[in-house]
């Protein structure tokens, strides 16, 4: 078999179904292998980075490797922004590309670029194939490595003419990476101090995350929950891992979370924090974040522990293990499981003197659609029982703040990296993983424009990814900086048309069009209902184009390294 062959058998036997794949020179000869595949559907992105957000969300909604193709030099560089994201928010990732011939690295050939080197710094590993008889090998590492552990994206790097050789492939069936070790499991020793820590609280939180979603520790969560009766709140990456219409829950927190999870988790005598890595935007000033009280934190990459917050007990551990054999010493220890809350009573009610004071809200007006009122009527009306994914900006923080998700894998958005334009592709991939659910792309106007390229995509592949676009004609959460911190003065944040302010520029609805995509404009309140019922109705591609204010602004804010104690909320 050639490389190509050997390259696609592996995919195969690693399971992989879909495949976003753009070719060129120098990865023509896997695309024909790819043309013979029974099992893999290859899915021609219009960008590079279109492959790539869409591979992410396909892993995000599936806990699978997402797998993506660019050929050598701009088509690698192109998957360089999601490789990065994937990087940043632990997403299973495989990225294959195609590389010069191995007589020509080093020479600045034709669309040569050392992509092993130029993705050092954003991958958990990366390979660069120089013997054919490698590469069945370093396919099953290159999945294996993604998807355990910490996951992360793997970079696999092949020249032309080892894809074009020929050998008899030898598939192994171990792997032996001497060094990785990823089956961490906490002792009962620190589960029980941490237990003894919870029985002395007087106000404990749990914060949580991503983590919890990656090792699918969501029923162990509620498990733990409903046995200790510690309020939750989460992260942005952590939202759907503990039902946001729970009792215990207090939504999540950060930059512009609510006010009463800053507040709980801030003023807690005992933090337990669960598959975080204390995010800035999470924390603020982060040696003021908790300054007073006991840290837990439980997670399975060691670089995490005491890297941005010192705590007071660290446990390196797969977080489904701890807090699975955390249950079990608490079920001996009598703490049972129950629905009713009464364990911290004082704390309880100190928590909802603060959600009723500052709960989340925004000013309603007959003569304009909030962006905020989007959102909610739509949750209401797919019952909060959709895949949402976003771009980045301030429609981002309004679907997490007003959307609620009962269920982990159903927000799909790029948080570390906070990448524009993924989210139009990430809903792409994530219909292609769960065709059987509505997903939904909420997106502003200028992150929707980054890549409004794949809606080619979708329509000539008949997948239904809906989009609402939030449309304020302006980079808005720049403009709410600017606002805030700048005296309103624009800097290069109106994305109309200068010449002429009252036209709605780009159209979107001519520009759908020329897609052969539907797209509808919104501009009274009263149409509102019925347009969403027609997108979410359609069986195919569906744009809506909503138009809002611009002076709306995402609040409760806590500026850049400030602390939970200078929260704006007005």
């Amino acid at each position: 078999m050639n490389g190509a062959d050997i390259l696609v058998s592996c995919l195969e036997r690693e399971g992989v179904d879909t495949i976003f794949a753009y070719p060129g020179g120098c990865s023509m000869p896997i695309h024909q292998s790819l043309t013979r595949s029974k099992k893999i559907r290859t899915i021609l992105p219009r960008h590079e980075q279109g492959g790539v957000f869409a591979a992410e969300g396909y892993a995000r909604v599936t806990g699978r490797a997402g797998v993506c193709m660019g050929t050598s030099g701009p088509g690698a560089t192109n998957l360089v922004t999601g490789i990065a994201d994937a990087f940043m928010d632990s997403t299973p990732l495989v990225a294959i590309t195609g590389q010069v011939p191995q007589e020509m690295i080093g020479r600045g050939a034709f669309q040569e670029t050392d992509m092993f080197g130029i993705t050092l710094p954003i991958v958990k590993h990366s390979y660069l194939v120089m013997d054919i008889n490698d590469l069945p090998r370093i396919v099953k590492e290159a999945f294996h490595i993604a998807t355990t552990g910490r996951p992360g994206p793997v970079l696999i790097d092949i020249p032309k003419n080892i894809q074009q050789q020929e050998t008899q492939p030898i598939y192994p069936k171990e792997i032996n990476l001497r060094g990785y070790k990823i089956d961490y499991k906490a002792d009962d020793l620190a589960l029980n101090e941490m237990i003894g820590l919870i029985n002395s609280a007087r106000q404990p939180m749990i914060y949580c995350g991503g983590g919890i979603i990656t090792s699918d520790a969501h029923k162990e969560l509620l498990e733990f929950v409903e046995r200790t009766q510690i309020p939750v709140a989460t992260t942005l990456m952590g939202i759907g891992c503990f039902p946001e219409t729970h009792e215990m829950s207090l939504k999540w927190l950060g930059m512009h979370g609510t006010v009463y999870a800053n507040n709980a988790v801030n003023e807690a005598d005992l933090l337990l924090a669960i598959g975080v890595r204390f995010d800035d935007r999470v924390t603020g000033k982060v040696e003021k974040f908790c300054e007073h009280g006991t840290i837990v934190h439980i997670d399975i990459d060691n670089s995490e522990l005491n890297k941005n917050k010192t705590v007071k007990l660290p446990i390196l551990s797969e977080v489904k293990y701890a807090l699975r054999r955390s249950n079990q010493i608490l079920e001996k220890g009598g703490f049972k499981r129950s629905k009713k809350f009464t364990r911290f009573p004082a704390w309880y009610k100190q928590i909802d003197a603060w959600k009723k004071k500052f709960p989340l809200s925004f000013k309603d007006t007959p003569d304009a659609i909030q962006p905020q009122y989007v959102i909610k009527m739509l949750c209401e009306m797919t019952k909060g029982e959709a895949i949402i994914t976003t771009g980045v900006g301030q429609h981002q923080m309004w679907a997490a703040q007003f959307y609620n998700f009962t269920e982990p894998r159903t927000l799909v958005t790029s948080a570390g990296l906070g990448s524009m334009g993924y989210g139009y592709p990430a809903a792409m991939g994530a219909k292609v993983a769960r065709p059987d659910k509505q997903v939904i792309d909420i997106d502003g106007d200028g992150s929707f424009l980054m890549n409004v390229q794949e809606l080619a995509t979708t329509h000539v592949e008949g997948i239904a990814a809906k989009a609402i676009i939030l449309n304020n004609q302006h980079l808005g959460m720049v403009v709410q900086w600017e606002d805030r911190f700048f005296g309103s003065n624009r800097g290069h944040t109106f994305l109309g048309d200068p010449r002429d302010r009252d036209r709605i520029y780009p159209d979107y609805v001519e520009l759908c069009k020329g897609f052969g995509v539907t797209c509808e404009r919104v501009l009274h309140k009263k149409d509102l209902p019925a347009a969403i019922q027609r997108m979410l109705d359609s069986k195919e591609t569906y744009v809506l184009d909503v138009m809002t204010p611009y002076t709306e602004h995402v609040l409760p804010m806590i500026p850049t390294q400030k602390t939970y104690k200078d929260i704006i909320t007005e």
